[in-house]
């Protein structure tokens, strides 16, 4: 997350590139949404046994469990040619990668079209439900997206889960009690898949991360070139890091 909003403030303050990254995540991060509240919600003794970190994000949304998972981020100028000015606008544009990707393992997905503009779900879990021209395969959400906007940039993130285990994901939350929590997956059940259980096999984190890159190239028309920070770079989002996202001030502020 440091290293999302350094490259976001690197590029609003000069040279204003579109950058496309992926990651992992290791150990396992519980993600929350910028505006997402946390007490009573959020069970911090689970989290902390399972041995998973949480954080929270620039962007808004809810809840995302980071653990078998392709993450990627896309930084680009909101006058970037042919983006459209508004959110769902840029999800829609920016999906045509996730789209091409899908399309490279073999898979066919869609973007949705919600039936209702408003959230009607109480639930704290990102992949409930799929938000405009997100990616959905026969009715389940594939793969969920966020983005915020500061200072002329766009920073769009989003969770390509490969699996899920369903138990460690519900662990994080806090419930009424158990026949809810249980509930609660079962409706999960209906509503998410996972790049594993749609291609019927096993989908390595490098194939998927190769899949998404030819995506991305695809399906936005562009050519990508690889690059890296240097050490001082780094040692500024080290210090961001620390300071900032791994502080409970940020992370349970809300």
């Amino acid at each position: 997350m440091a290293l999302d909003e350094y490259l976001l403030q690197r590029e609003a303050e000069g040279r204003k590139q579109p950058i496309l990254r992926f990651y992992g995540w290791d150990p396992p991060g519980l993600s929350i949404g910028y505006f997402q509240k946390t007490a009573g919600r959020i069970d911090r003794n689970a989290i902390r046994a399972r041995g998973f970190r949480l954080v929270r994000r620039l962007t808004g949304g809810l809840a995302v469990l980071h653990h078998d998972e392709l993450t990627y981020s896309v930084i680009l100028p909101e006058d970037y040619p042919g983006m459209p000015g508004s959110v769902v606008g840029a999800y829609r544009v920016l999906s045509a990668g996730l789209l091409e990707g899908f399309r490279a393992l073999g898979l066919t997905a869609e973007l949705a079209i919600p039936k209702q503009s408003h959230r009607t779900s109480h639930s704290p879990v990102c992949f409930e439900e799929a938000s405009w021209y997100e990616l959905v395969v026969e009715g389940r959400k594939a793969a969920g997206s966020a983005q915020t906007r500061q200072k002329g940039m766009i920073l769009q993130h989003g969770s390509i889960p490969l699996t899920v285990d369903e138990d460690e994901l519900f662990d994080c939350f806090q419930y009424e009690n158990e026949r809810i929590k249980e509930r609660a997956k079962r409706a999960f059940g209906g509503k998410a898949v996972t790049l594993e259980r749609l291609a019927g096999r096993k989908v390595t984190l490098e194939e998927a991360k190769q899949a998404f890159y030819r995506g991305f190239e695809q399906g936005l028309g562009v050519e990508l070139i690889r690059t890296e920070l240097d050490k001082d770079e780094e040692g500024k989002v080290l210090a961001l890091a620390q300071s900032k996202y791994e502080s409970d001030e940020w992370n349970y502020s809300r």
